[in-house]
């Protein structure tokens, strides 16, 4: 047997530098990176898809959000299933679903169909992302886990931020549907690793699935999300939408109070960095799905680049991860993540400040320094975000940390995708007329970028000067 593989299914005994340690962390990165790709990869394509399939705003906005309310709304389900039948067991039937709603996405004949596939999409993310976290928490030793967390954080941000870029260059080689065909050949690769390299673990304390609580959690975030996306519209039935959306989401929190293997254990919450660690997620991940969304929109509608060259602005977001998440981390262990993660969020709120002239006319030379700073500023938070959530819960915990950080991001996500562009003005086809398209981006910049700052006060605030 090679140095450093689990000795007789013992967890917690894979290294880095052995085979089965590498081919472990390639697929549940490789896995995950898929399914965060994914939520962003669409954005850049969405003018095309509401051409072709004759989609008003409001549905290209669930394209966008019935990915992220399944994700979102079933993540935690994920990583309790997980628990409890196994994480590597529920790692690969997510795969394997994810395959087939992405098979199912590319072959939609109408936009009510691709919201739907996408939903099924979203149920597959959700099984295999807090997995995927988990795994490396429960298979890894001590020592090579912050190495492990920190690779897979880097190339998930990488993944997150190269979406525009790739689906970009895809619509100017092929049609939007291999936006979605593309996940079919690289989910077998995953399924080919995992299957014989990913060792079987469960948490020794998992105890009876919490079915209220994850129906009262997707019906909450659902008819929430639903009232969003539709509030221009108005009328008592939204309102009620999204009065039932936050009476379930109460219920929920009591519900889980009191049960004794709840979905979502609330004692996690007693960590004063785990619950500013997830505060800050919420108010930048909300920011996040945002700004990529109206920024190749505006760049396309008002500024008349093509999709390629619009989601090329992904492209500095994708570098910086990938050159300064390992420095970000290091940094983190060196004096606590309060550091970056108050200072990474005020970055990019300045790099949003930066972006807000972009419209009629605007070249590339314009839009690379907002570009930049935003990018460094996200490349500063994403590595050690990870790290404080999971250093901050027990081992046995792992899946459910990973998947309430998950949930926390796709819901931050999720809401500000439904209520934003509406707020801006952006209902119905406004968003293909340039004027109403750059009234509205100037307005969702700038709440970005309070969004933005109010994650890193949230940081400086709650999180300890060390860790």
């Amino acid at each position: 047997m090679e140095t450093g593989e689990p000795a007789d299914g013992i967890p917690g005994s894979l290294t880095l530098t052995s085979t089965r340690g590498r081919v472990t962390l390639a697929a549940v990165t490789l896995g995950s990176g898929i399914a965060i790709l994914d939520g962003s990869i669409v954005n850049v394509a969405l003018k095309v898809i509401g051409s072709d399939l004759g989609a008003s705003m409001a549905q290209l906005q669930w394209v966008v959000n019935g990915y992220l309310l399944a994700l979102a709304s079933l993540v935690l389900v994920g990583g309790a299933l997980g628990d409890r039948w196994g994480r590597k067991r529920v790692y690969l039937v997510g795969v394997a679903w994810f395959l087939l709603g992405s098979l199912a996405c590319a072959l939609a004949q109408t936009a009510g169909q691709l919201v739907a596939m996408r939903f099924v999409q979203g149920v597959g993310a959700a099984l295999l992302t807090p997995g995927a976290m988990a795994i490396i928490q429960s298979s890894f030793r001590p020592e090579d886990r912050g190495r492990a967390i920190g690779t897979w954080a880097g190339l998930s941000g990488i993944a997150a931020a190269a979406g525009p870029f790739v689906g970009g260059w895809i619509l100017d080689h092929t049609t939007w549907r291999w936006l979605f065909a593309i996940n079919v050949p690289l989910c077998l690769l995953v399924l080919g690793l995992a299957v014989g390299a990913v060792p079987e673990s469960r948490s020794p304390r998992a105890g009876r699935f919490d079915l209220a609580g994850a129906v009262l959690a997707v019906t909450g975030l659902g008819a929430l999300t639903w009232a969003l996306t539709d509030a221009t519209t108005g009328g008592p039935v939204v309102v009620a939408g999204g009065a039932g959306g936050l009476a379930a989401l109460v219920a929920f929190v009591l519900v889980e109070h009191r049960r004794r293997d709840p979905l979502l254990p609330l004692g996690l919450f007693r960590s004063r960095v785990f619950s500013a660690a997830n505060a800050m997620t919420l108010l930048v991940y909300g920011a996040l799905g945002v700004v990529f969304l109206v920024l190749v929109l505006q760049l396309q509608v008002s500024a008349g680049w093509s999709a390629l060259a619009a989601g090329l602005t992904s492209l500095p977001l994708t570098v910086a991860l990938m050159v300064l998440s390992p420095w970000a981390g290091d940094l983190a262990t060196r004096t606590g993540p309060r550091l970056p993660m108050t200072v990474g969020p005020l970055v990019c709120a300045a790099g949003l400040l930066l972006l807000l002239g972009v419209g009629a006319g605007t070249r590339w030379y314009a839009v690379l320094p907002g570009l930049v700073v935003f990018a460094l500023g996200m490349a500063l938070l994403v590595s050690p975000l990870t790290t404080a959530v999971l250093a901050a819960a027990p081992d046995e915990s792992a899946g459910v940390a990973s998947g309430v950080n998950n949930a926390v991001a796709r819901a931050g996500s999720l809401l500000a995708v439904a209520a934003l562009p509406a707020v801006a003005g952006l209902s119905g086809d406004a968003y293909l007329d340039p004027e109403a398209m750059t009234q509205g981006y100037r307005v969702s910049i700038l709440a970005c970028a309070v969004l933005m700052a109010a994650g890193g006060i949230t940081s400086w605030l709650g999180l300890g000067r060390r860790r």
